[in-house]
């Protein structure tokens, strides 16, 4: 589903490069600040950057064996 979620942003291939590489070296969970410098990097508004974020992260924690949905894992 979050995979979906983010080809339905239809983004550019150098915008998808810029989000991967902030995700994968500045922070998965950027602040206020850091969401408003990616958003101006991509040319995105701040709120498509930060679901671009919620939907990548989905996919990471799936990728991992974690729950898709934010919270803590439990047994």
């Amino acid at each position: 589903m979050a995979t979906r979620a983010m080809e339905s942003m239809q983004l550019a291939d150098d915008q998808v490069q810029i989000l991967e590489r902030n995700f994968s070296t500045v922070s998965r969970h950027p602040d206020e600040t850091t969401f408003m410098l990616i958003a101006a990097e991509c040319g995105l508004t701040e709120e498509e950057t930060q679901k671009w974020f919620r939907c990548r992260n989905a996919v990471w924690r799936q990728a991992e064996g974690l729950p898709a949905e934010l919270g803590s894992v439990k047994d």
